[in-house]
């Protein structure tokens, strides 16, 4: 895996990050630290990226086992450190997945596969922060 950062100087502090499969993500840093507030802070796409990476393997678990999952939304909440390095501390995911005759027990396990086994960013972030899960499901 590759990814390029490329700070784009006229812009304060925001970058620009071309990843190994092409594609272009930009961050920025707030205005108290010389940011514009352009773009999502570096620390917001890392959180950004495991949500999305557990969202993936809770739809992808729950589709390889016939459910008929139709939507999943993750909410994130962190707490970071209060002193440098501020890694995160605590990462609760709240998970509102949608379908048809959904089982939680399987909802459940997806989760839990996701949290323990598959996810390489909320297992890496496990490190250094208690990360907590709990869902719901919505009937489509």
């Amino acid at each position: 895996m590759e990814c390029t950062i490329n700070w784009m100087p006229s812009t304060g502090m925001g970058f620009v990050a071309e990843t190994g499969s092409g594609h272009l993500l930009t961050m920025d840093g707030a205005p108290d630290g010389g940011g514009r507030n352009l773009a999502p802070r570096p620390m917001e796409t890392l959180l950004a990226g495991a949500g999305g990476c557990t969202a993936y393997d809770v739809v992808l678990i729950l589709k390889r086992g016939r459910h008929e999952v139709t939507g999943c939304e993750v909410k994130m909440q962190a707490e970071r450190a209060p002193a440098d390095p501020k890694v995160f501390t605590r990462i609760h995911l709240h998970f509102k997945v949608s379908g048809r005759n959904l089982p939680e027990a399987a909802v459940a396990r997806a989760i839990e596969l996701s949290h323990e086994k598959y996810c390489s960013a909320t297992i890496m972030l496990a490190k250094t922060a208690e990360i907590t899960t709990g869902f719901e499901i919505v009937a489509a």
